[in-house]
């Protein structure tokens, strides 16, 4: 006898989410995998990825009216947020839910996915290392936030980008200043460089200088004493006494740029306060701050979620966050395709099923509920 084929579900996100959890062409791997899908009406349409377009992939179409129905019976829910109290209620126990799960916004959730006995995946804990290269949704989404944080700096700033050599005379290259050297960073500067922009940056980890420099920019020096990296090469946050002596010298550098980009998250905890009041008052009029860890409440004094603001000296802090949703659709060609590299990593033909293996090293760090029990 045949074993029932496991089925996926992508449900419809958030009004205000644009990116989508899996592609028409991720749809046909899973075809081949032997896995049923199943999108919701409309799914991808923020995105332009079209129900017919799935529907020639092999997806099943299902009807916003049956979505609750839908989840009661689905093996596994690929989501870009995690789905809703109405919704979660309606799914199945042991069912998997992946999706990114940030504890600092959705804590109040545990309870439910607790309750309803799912194995929750964390997308932001998955580990960083060559084994899950394919599958790290958290520094692709970060790359392209990094890209769109200098295309958004720019299209607020007065002021080209590169050094123009005019008959009316010579525009001079604007300074970019990128706070915080991972990947959203690394992107950031290289797009602004692309674009003529004199770059500096910073990061607490003074092992990163060479790959500022190798992209061209210069790096910032600032001695803060002993600080450590996490054991995925996240800088580890900073003490007060640290941090005051960060933005003493990081005011001298914002003085003179005329886009400052910030990345500093530390998962599941409010951001460090970096650009305090007294920063932005020494920045010039007209000048642009993009803080990318909007989400876990910024890094900018003033800063105002899902907002673009001027201060009183006239420096834009544009704070409208999940930048990545500019671009959805390269977003969501990118997260579908690390979601699709978990589910094959896991995918056992002889049982149609994904192995829950709790001694995984991956599963170890990013599964953070199992069967409803709390893992960390």
């Amino acid at each position: 006898m045949s074993l029932k084929r496991m089925q996926i579900f992508i449900p419809r996100e958030i009004p205000e989410e644009t990116r989508v959890a899996a592609t028409p062409d991720t749809v046909e791997k899973f075809k081949k995998l032997g896995i049923e899908v199943c999108i919701e009406e409309g799914v991808g349409k923020a995105s332009f990825y079209s129900d017919e377009a799935y529907r020639l992939a092999g997806a099943c179409i299902i009807p916003n009216e049956q979505c609750l129905q839908q989840l009661e019976r689905t093996d596994c829910i690929l989501h870009v947020l995690p789905l809703d109290a109405t919704h979660l209620s309606h799914v199945r126990e042991n069912a998997w839910h992946i999706s990114f799960f940030d504890a600092f916004n959705y804590a109040s959730l545990f309870d439910l996915f607790k309750q309803r006995k799912l194995n929750v995946i964390s997308l932001e804990r998955i580990p960083r290392i060559s084994l899950t290269q394919k599958m790290d949704a958290l520094s692709s989404q970060s790359s392209l936030a990094g890209y769109v944080a200098v295309i958004q700096g720019a299209s607020h700033l007065m002021r080209t980008l590169p050094m123009m050599v005019t008959p009316a005379g010579t525009l001079q290259a604007v300074r970019v200043f990128v706070i915080g050297v991972g990947v959203a960073g690394l992107q950031a500067i290289a797009t602004a460089k692309r674009l003529g922009a004199r770059v500096e940056a910073f990061d607490t980890r003074p092992e990163v200088e060479e790959q500022v420099h190798s992209l061209g920019a210069k790096f910032l020096k600032i001695d803060l004493g002993k600080t450590e990296s996490t054991s995925q090469g996240y800088a580890k946050a900073l003490t007060e006494e640290q941090l005051n002596h960060q933005r003493q010298w990081m005011a001298r550098a914002c003085s003179h740029a005329d886009i400052v980009i910030t990345t500093a998250k530390v998962f599941g905890r409010k951001a460090p306060l970096i650009l305090t009041q007294s920063i932005i008052d020494q920045m010039h009029a007209g000048s642009v701050i993009v803080d990318l860890a909007v989400e876990v409440g910024g890094n900018t004094e003033g800063l105002i979620p899902g907002k673009n603001v001027m201060s009183e000296k006239g420096v834009f802090i544009l704070g409208e966050g999940y930048w990545e949703r500019k671009v959805a659709t390269a977003a969501s060609q990118m997260l579908a395709a690390n979601l699709y590299a978990f589910v094959e990593h896991f995918w056992a033909s002889e049982t149609n099923c994904l192995k829950n293996d709790a001694e995984d090293d991956i599963l170890k760090s990013c599964m953070c509920i199992k069967a409803g029990k709390v893992r960390f």
